[in-house]
């Protein structure tokens, strides 16, 4: 069963977010060809962000004033990042031992022959999802 294909884009996602309303978003997706882990992460991006944004506004003056400087700032594009499951027959790699680390719910695996500055960027990119 072929994927449908990616979300490239917010404003491609808050359209197809606005048109699947009301439906199951898997069973939309399918129909319309899009690939629904894609627009499912898009969805749970934009809520989050939502809701970020949606916090009591700040009281004292410099808060205030730390407020009026982030709104003047460029905002800042929502950035998806994308993990796709490789096959079990891939991940089967003879190493004498195997490592898990896991970061609120993530799991990155590696065997002896890891690098560390390759482990050190993956966990960023996870902490910051």
């Amino acid at each position: 069963m072929a994927a449908g294909r990616k979300i490239e884009d917010e404003r491609e996602a808050r359209a197809c977010l606005k048109a699947a309303k009301g439906e199951n978003l898997g069973r939309w997706a399918r129909a319309h060809g899009i690939d629904g882990r894609s627009l499912n992460a898009w969805r749970i991006n934009l809520e989050a962000r939502a809701k970020s944004t949606s916090r009591r506004p700040p009281r004292t003056k410099a808060a205030l004033a730390k407020a009026a400087l982030a709104k003047a700032a460029p905002a800042k594009s929502t950035q998806l990042v994308e993990f796709v499951p490789r096959s079990r027959v891939e991940l089967v790699v003879p190493t004498s031992a195997r490592y898990v680390v896991r970061i609120e719910g993530a799991e990155l695996e590696v065997g002896d022959d890891f690098d560390a500055e390759t482990v050190a960027r993956l966990v960023r990119v996870l902490r910051s999802c």
